[in-house]
């Protein structure tokens, strides 16, 4: 991982760090195109959900309410249930990702802390957009009452990032093996295209853990290093990751009619290609991009149930965790007020 100029309490084992000299301050120039960013990104989401939205309108504008509300309907009690597991185990992998960033950082903490931090932070940053920016705000205000600094919990953020990466890249590799016309869902493609990009895919993935087997000297770019975690880390990273995309879509296909279902591995190749591209996006939830990408990949499908499955999934995997995110949030800020009041009477 990519290393940070570390305090004198942080490990050098820690992902993300500058050289050992200390870091000069920013350059004016680089300070103000991080305050332009600041704009630009909210305005791309913005102008993400419109398009996105417009285009699912155009795919949709045959069907009513009442279509999709029968489609919601139409899903069984226990598929309801099946997909309430898939959420929880999705939920579980993402409080590992924060496990084993702090394992590899060589931090301790309490799993209960951890699972409440990992659950609001994700719970967050999934409605808001900007996972990146929005997840290392509400880690560093949970985190810093751990002793945790500022830079620790950026290495933190920027490790759980590539832990998902990481195992979106083996996973988006393992389908397009199996299935590499996958791709001919969006694009016109031959499928060798598919099975090769499947195998550069899996190449990358097995040289990383190459990289952490034999001990690859940190490569330097441009004043970063990325460090390869010790084996046992790397192996975390290549189990939660699957994990947690595996229990997100599979709340979707839990929710997806038996008639014209397309299998599980289909259904978790889309997923990962629509939740991928409305991460990208930065529109907030993926909002409109999550559903057109869906939409149009899965014709196969009445365009109704796909919609009950996908609100299934906002349900389950984005709006009820933000009530409960919130109520936390709440808690804690009331908390700390009152430290803070108690403090100066």
């Amino acid at each position: 991982m990519l290393k940070a100029p570390l305090p004198p309490r942080a490990l050098p084992t820690a992902p993300i760090s500058c050289r050992e000299a200390p870091c000069e301050a920013e350059p004016e120039s680089r300070v103000l195109m991080k305050r332009w960013m600041d704009y630009i990104w909210p305005a791309v989401g913005l102008v993400a959900v419109i398009f996105a939205s417009w285009a699912l309108w155009k795919e949709i504008r045959g069907l009513s309410i009442a279509d999709v509300a029968a489609g919601l309907w139409a899903i069984k009690p226990g598929h309801w249930l099946l997909a309430v597991a898939a959420t929880l185990m999705a939920y579980s992998a993402l409080a590992w990702y924060d496990q084993i960033a702090l394992a590899h950082m060589e931090r301790r903490l309490n799993w209960g802390f951890i699972a409440v931090v990992s659950f609001t932070t994700y719970a967050l940053s999934h409605n808001i957009g900007a996972t990146m920016i929005s997840g290392a705000v509400v880690r560093y205000r949970a985190y810093s009452t751990k002793g945790l600094g500022m830079v620790e919990v950026g290495l933190l953020v920027a490790f759980c990032a590539f832990t998902f990466t990481l195992g979106n890249v083996m996973l988006g590799g393992i389908v397009l093996l199996f299935d590499p016309g996958l791709i001919q869902r969006w694009i016109n493609l031959p499928a060798w295209i598919g099975l090769t990009a499947g195998l550069v895919m899996l190449a990358a993935v097995g040289l990383y853990v190459l990289g952490s087997l034999l001990h690859f000297a940190p490569l330097r770019v441009a004043g970063f290093e990325l460090v390869y975690p010790r084996p046992p880390i790397a192996a975390r990273q290549l189990l939660a990751g699957p994990i947690e995309l595996i229990g997100a879509a599979g709340i979707i296909y839990f929710a997806l009619p038996e008639v014209g279902n397309p299998g599980f591995l289909i259904v978790l190749g889309i997923f990962m290609a629509s939740f991928t591209i409305a991460l990208i996006s930065h529109a907030p939830g993926g909002l409109g991009v999550l559903e057109f990408t869906f939409v149009t990949a899965m014709p196969e499908v009445p365009k109704a149930e796909v919609l009950a499955a996908l609100i299934v999934f906002r349900l389950l995997y984005l709006i009820i965790p933000l009530v409960f995110a919130l109520i936390v949030v709440a808690g804690f800020e009331r908390g700390k007020i009152g430290e803070l009041w108690r403090g100066k009477t």
